[in-house]
């Protein structure tokens, strides 16, 4: 088989913009899912009952349905039921910060839950509020300690981009398919994929360990 990377050459800029779109919806995704994850796990740790109940079984469900199910019902579902069309970039964000969050809220609740309750005790006698005890004496240590499952949930965040493709969200995986269907390159189009997706994650995942080797120390209790 007579190898031609030539569609790639001649096509750069055409991927170049699919990568650009990959990275803003890895990187948005990733932070509003850190952040709606860490608003359900405080609510299910410290909100009513009645609300915590919700929130497990939202957690759940999530965790049970695939992404790519989320994606479509949302692109193609929730505009019949509720009469508001979401452009293909803002459909894959809200999938992908509704499944993420799932996940997000799981592990920052296991680390808050981590950290000794002797601890909170301590900030009580000292007559600190149970906001200023999670704010400067729980979230601090659990944030280190949940770091390798932060860089997880960014992982998958940048993965989970490629089934983004489903609802014509032109990220790489996108363009992707149309060259390798236009120029019947798919060997070599689909491998430059898989190169570029690694070179993304590889370096994601060694910044994150590396951070957390260094600062483990400061997680201990």
């Amino acid at each position: 088989m007579d190898v031609d990377f030539s569609p790639l050459i001649d096509n750069w800029r055409f991927f170049a913009s699919g990568f650009g779109v990959t990275v803003a919806l890895s990187v948005i995704s990733a932070i509003t899912s850190l952040l709606a994850g860490l608003v359900i796990a405080l609510l299910r740790l410290y909100g009513p009952r009645w609300l915590s109940r919700l929130l497990v079984f939202y957690v759940d469900t999530m965790r049970a349905i695939p992404i790519l199910v989320v994606l479509v019902w949302i692109y193609f579902a929730f505009p019949i039921l509720a009469g508001v069309t979401f452009p293909p970039f803002w459909a894959a964000l809200v999938g992908l910060t509704l499944h993420i969050a799932a996940y997000a809220a799981e592990i920052i609740r296991a680390g808050i839950e981590s950290i000794r309750p002797g601890q909170t005790r301590a900030g009580l006698a000292l007559g600190m509020s149970r906001a200023q005890i999670l704010r400067k004496i729980i979230l601090p240590q659990a944030t280190i300690r949940m770091l390798p499952a932060f860089g997880s949930v960014l992982t998958m965040a940048i993965k989970d981009t490629a089934i983004a493709t489903v609802i014509a969200v032109p990220e790489l995986m996108h363009r992707a398919e149309t060259v390798a269907g236009q120029s019947y390159r798919p060997v070599e189009v689909f491998t430059a994929v898989m190169v570029l997706y690694f070179l993304l994650l590889f370096p994601v995942t060694r910044v994150v360990d590396r951070a957390y080797q260094k600062l483990a120390h400061l997680g201990r209790s």
